[in-house]
């Protein structure tokens, strides 16, 4: 769902914060899906919001662009209440929910005219084509599309309207790595021209590949915010070697390993954090019995959630 340029009634956004969320909350009945959230997104970066299903990271963003009404708190988006000021919002705002419907006997030459049709001053058809990489399928129906290409031009639906802001929920699902680094440019690319975009997403490879700030979501509350490499210095510097419990050494035993600094126990898996990976990695290999599927990484967004939370979205996939 995309809206109308804007128009001279509605000059740009100037102000360097384009989303500020103060204390929001909202109920559904007696369940608290957001629970007292702060959030500040700047004008001109790609905003992530990380967090597993469930965390409430949709019912935020249904309330940033107005659908949805909240239960107390603030919202400023572009300089206006989303439960006020709705018109001139979706003027300003292009939306892409996680599943929308496009008609698939239209070419993508003729939807992203067609979406054209509904906007004041909207960009060149073919200009967005080329910049969201569609041009050799610009005459391919969309039941013809692969699901990459059908989710870049529903991005292209969204930026045919010339928006300031682009909000998209959980944009890569379902894609294949190579659909997600396309979607992954054409969003670059917006932002920078100069367009903010606020995306949620579940995927740690999205939020530490894609985004310049992410805020970690837990239980509807934002529990961390930062560029993704200051989070995990501040958080989770260490490396983490990880094994299969069954047939591997005792934990006791792997505690004592100089420069293991922490151990967790995560379903069948040993965690182990050290500053000393390599050293701790060989040390392990050389028990009796040897750890079994041992994997060695470096600290990333998936170890700041856990760090914040005590779980991992691994833990949380299917909640």
């Amino acid at each position: 769902m995309t809206t109308e340029q804007v128009s001279e009634e509605d000059p740009p956004h100037t102000a360097t914060t384009s989303i500020s969320v103060h204390g929001l909350t909202k109920y559904y009945g007696s369940v608290l899906a957001v629970d007292g959230l702060d959030l500040e997104v700047r004008s001109g970066e790609l905003f992530g919001v990380l967090g597993p299903n469930g965390a409430g990271k949709s019912t935020m963003l249904e309330i940033l662009v107005g659908l949805r009404e909240r239960s107390s708190g603030t919202v400023e988006v572009l300089g206006s209440d989303p439960s006020n000021d709705r018109e001139r919002l979706r003027r300003l705002v292009a939306v892409q929910p996680q599943q929308a419907e496009l008609f698939p006997n239209l070419t993508v030459r003729e939807t992203l005219r067609l979406w054209a049709s509904f906007h004041e001053n909207p960009e060149e058809p073919e200009a967005v084509i080329e910049r969201v990489g569609l041009t050799a399928s610009a005459d391919h129906r969309v039941h013809k599309l692969s699901g990459g290409q059908e989710r870049r031009l529903l991005v292209a639906t969204a930026l045919i309207s010339r928006p300031e802001l682009i909000v998209l929920d959980e944009p890569s699902t379902g894609l294949d790595p190579n659909a997600r680094a396309d979607l992954w440019d054409v969003l670059l690319a917006y932002r920078d021209r100069g367009g903010t975009a606020l995306l949620s997403t579940h995927s740690m490879e999205e939020a530490e590949s894609l985004c310049d700030r992410v805020a970690v979501v837990d239980s509807g509350k934002v529990v961390a915010c930062g560029a993704p490499a200051e989070l995990v210095t501040r958080h989770a510097p260490h490396d983490v070697v990880s094994f299969r419990r069954a047939g591997s050494p005792d934990i006791e035993a792997v505690r004592a390993i100089p420069g293991v600094e922490e151990t967790e126990l995560h379903g069948n898996r040993v965690l182990v954090h050290t500053s000393r990976a390599e050293e701790v990695t060989n040390e392990l290999m050389s028990m009796t019995p040897a750890p079994q599927n041992l994997v060695r990484r470096t600290g990333g967004l998936d170890s700041v959630f856990r760090v914040l939370t005590g779980r991992t979205l691994d833990d949380e996939k299917d909640g």
